[in-house]
């Protein structure tokens, strides 16, 4: 996958390809609810957030508590720039 990006405030669009790419429109999807590895699993989320953010996508972490067998606290991600999707 790959996908062409231009964020608000920035010159020139962004290219993003793999699960990079992925988890943007995902981030794109999840709108304001944000997207947590309970919602939507995937290996490495926090991977491809540190890459949208070295690209300069603004992405917020808000930090949850959970229950369960495992109890503890999991992170919900939410997209905070203004992105559009280039056409192909």
């Amino acid at each position: 996958m790959k996908l062409s990006v231009t964020i608000e405030g920035y010159d020139s669009p962004i290219a993003l390809k793999g699960r990079t790419a992925w988890a943007l429109q995902q981030l794109i999807i999840a709108g304001s609810t944000g997207v947590s590895t309970v919602d939507r699993p995937a290996p490495r989320w926090s991977a491809y957030v540190e890459k949208l953010r070295k690209k300069g996508i603004h992405v917020d972490t808000k930090w949850e508590r959970h229950g369960g067998a495992f109890p503890g606290r999991h992170g919900v991600y939410v997209l905070r720039s203004v992105v559009q999707i280039e056409a192909a």
